[in-house]
């Protein structure tokens, strides 16, 4: 198939890199040179908004609202009669339902399928899929979703892809600010650093993202896989739909909060976890080094 990827960042890159490996004819773009120049290197073709016209389906990964509408109206405009619109993006539902409104208008299928999973997972094709839109669309599609990890669901006709990657976004935010408080109380009382990341991966609360988290926060290495500022732009869409169907979420306007600290702290390009420093501050607890504290 002939299929050209738009934003090749550290989700999209390893994703366009697995179609290529399943033998179909890919073509990349992003507003970033350097972005394009690492697809280059990996063996990737450049095209421009030129690669569009010549697909039969489009996929994108892309960083906000903006991006996903800009790129819709260019695959509106550019793309064929009867193409797949596959876009992964992390978005809030209005903006999706407005691109899918504007595709639609032109004759092509929008399939919303986010991901869960971050740029490690992707390159590993360990992502799960979740997928709304026109079922024909998602069952056309399947066979490439499938190279991207071995988890797929499909959800509905509409946008509730986009609202499943908010739930999941908000469990995974709500872990990060549970662990600040469990771990600030544990250092303030004289536990061992390693020792309580050794028993809670042991213990009823080891989540997977718990014991994936560990392995590095155990080290106090805050390397990010997703930073503190894009969790906050998750959250800020997350307390978005919540308006939107009058669910109040307080745990996670809080949450909000401690993020907005660590970045007026200087944490937030870190990851997202870094919020735990925050708490320790507030604690006033003087930081550990990186390593085995």
């Amino acid at each position: 198939m002939r299929i050209h990827f738009i934003g090749v960042g550290k989700m999209g890159l390893p994703m366009a890199a697995h179609l290529r490996a399943a033998g179909h004819r890919l073509t990349v773009q992003d507003v970033d040179g350097q972005r394009v120049a690492l697809a280059q290197a990996q063996g990737l073709q450049a095209a421009g908004e030129a690669g569009i016209g010549d697909a039969q389906a489009v996929f994108s990964s892309l960083p906000h609202d903006g991006a996903l509408l800009a790129v819709a109206r260019l695959v509106a405009a550019q793309g064929r009669r009867e193409m797949t619109y596959v876009d992964t993006s992390t978005v809030s539902p209005q903006a999706s339902a407005e691109a899918a409104a504007l595709l639609e208008a032109a004759g092509v299928q929008h399939l919303r399928c986010t991901v869960s999973g971050n740029n490690k997972m992707a390159e590993a094709a360990q992502l799960t899929m979740m997928a709304s839109g026109p079922r024909a669309a998602y069952d056309r599609m399947l066979p490439l979703l499938s190279t991207f990890g071995p988890n797929r669901f499909y959800l509905g006709e509409g946008e509730q892809a986009r609202l499943m990657k908010l739930v999941v976004n908000l469990m995974i935010a709500q872990t990060s600010a549970m662990l600040s408080e469990a771990l600030t109380l544990g250092r303030k009382g004289g536990l061992d650093w390693q020792d309580m990341w050794q028993v809670l991966g042991a213990s009823a609360v080891a989540s997977p993202i718990l014991k994936a988290k560990g392995v590095q926060l155990a080290q106090r290495d805050f390397t990010p896989t997703f930073t503190v500022e894009q969790m906050l732009k998750d959250i800020g869409l997350i307390l978005e739909a919540g308006a939107a169907s009058a669910v109040p979420l307080p745990q996670t306007a809080l949450t909000q909060q401690l993020m907005r600290s660590a970045v007026a702290q200087g944490d937030g390009l870190q990851d997202y976890a870094a919020i735990i420093k925050t708490a320790e501050r507030s604690a006033g607890l003087a930081p550990l080094p990186q390593g085995k504290p």
